[in-house]
């Protein structure tokens, strides 16, 4: 079956495209690898404490350089779109299907290029099956001259830096070992939504002129994004769904490494101050190409979901809040991460905690079944 898209040369052009990281010298990079690593298994003690979430032993971090982390991602998208690359494999004609999968290559590869310069980690939670066929659970991943590049232009205390970095990207591994249907819930969203697609070719062309209108709009400042301008409306729900629970895993990211800090990162509060500022920044060409691919929506989420968390915990303390993680039907939908006493009064069913707007108010977690118990990238 000919493939929809060309990995390798999306793997390729993004290694080709991808700036080349800070000049270190060969001890500067050992020492930042080995301290990464040590980093990592510290954080993930006080993240679990912190938390009170019991999850799988800790693991010491990968550590990638840009291209590596390319080449990671691009397996992580060949499990992710699998479904959809069948679907369209199976129904497209093959001289369609060989210059679009090479056309399809080179702008995912472009797309991962820029991306490769700015994440800083993440916790890979969709990889390939091992040799035996089973799923690996996740890969916590951090890219070491992004890191580096970070502390330098940010001129904060290096140790400090890493440690923060760590204690959110480990907060994440915490949360997908210790909450063993969250993955396959999120994956079964992700799935559903590629696979509903209407893939016909008056379809294509609709979409096509949706995405150049997105284009025009991120131009002129607007807050259109491409994938926003390509779902179709069952798509949509699917997305406010998937949404929602990344708004909460990136701003429960975002509150543990906060809250966390002050007692293990002395200079927190002047790295989250400068660290809220470079996100903020970059130029005309930088910022529209990221509000096209919603990352700025990804900067919203740490936000909202850490008001969120914060809100809960104050509230009902840390335990009220881990009932977020007790299944599907407990997580927020966007509504309730606006207002958090929605989702205290449906949730917590707390009479002390009247909901706002309450006309507006919702019963479940948008009808979805849970799954089995039998066991989603930190661009800045």
């Amino acid at each position: 079956m000919p493939a929809v898209i060309d990995w390798d040369l999306a793997v390729a052009t993004g290694v080709r495209l991808v700036r080349p990281g800070p000049q270190v010298s060969r001890d500067e990079a050992k020492n930042a690898v080995t301290e990464l690593r040590r980093l990592s298994r510290e954080a993930e003690g006080h993240v679990k404490e912190f938390t009170g979430i019991d999850s799988a032993p800790p693991e010491e971090a990968t550590i990638v350089d840009r291209p590596g982390w390319i080449r990671a991602n691009v397996d992580g998208f060949k499990v992710v779109l699998e479904p959809l690359t069948d679907k369209v494999g199976s129904s497209m004609p093959g001289i369609v299907s060989a210059v679009g999968s090479r056309i399809t290559g080179v702008e995912v590869g472009a797309v991962l290029a820029f991306l490769a310069s700015r994440v800083l980690g993440q916790y890979e939670l969709f990889l390939p099956p091992d040799p035996d066929g089973n799923a690996p659970t996740g890969r916590l991943t951090l890219v070491a001259p992004n890191i580096v590049h970070a502390e330098r232009e940010l001129a904060v205390d290096p140790r400090d830096f890493r440690l923060w970095v760590c204690l959110h990207e480990e907060t994440h591994r915490v949360q997908f070992t210790g909450v063993p249907w969250l993955r396959e819930y999120l994956q079964s969203q992700m799935t559903e939504f590629l696979t509903i697609s209407d893939l016909d070719l008056s379809t294509l062309l609709h979409r096509m002129r949706d995405v150049t209108d997105a284009v025009a709009d991120a131009f002129k400042g607007g807050d259109s994004n491409i994938i926003e301008a390509i779902q179709t409306p069952e798509q949509k729900t699917i997305l406010d769904r998937v949404t929602a629970v990344m708004t909460l895993v990136e701003g429960h990211g975002d509150y543990v490494m906060d809250a966390v800090g002050p007692s293990v990162v002395p200079s927190v509060a002047d790295i989250r101050a400068k660290f809220h500022h470079r996100r903020a920044g970059g130029s005309r060409i930088d910022q529209i190409i990221r509000r096209l691919l919603g990352i700025e929506l990804k900067m919203k989420q740490y936000a909202e979901g850490s008001t969120f968390v914060k809100a809960v915990v104050n509230e009902a303390g840390m335990a009220g809040f881990n009932r977020v993680w007790t299944s599907p039907n407990t997580l927020p939908t966007r509504q309730e991460i606006s207002d958090p006493h929605l989702w205290m009064h449906r949730v917590l069913n707390s009479n002390a905690l009247p909901p706002h707007n309450t006309q507006n108010g919702q019963n479940g977690q948008n009808g979805t079944t849970p799954p089995t118990n039998n066991d989603p990238n930190n661009p800045e």
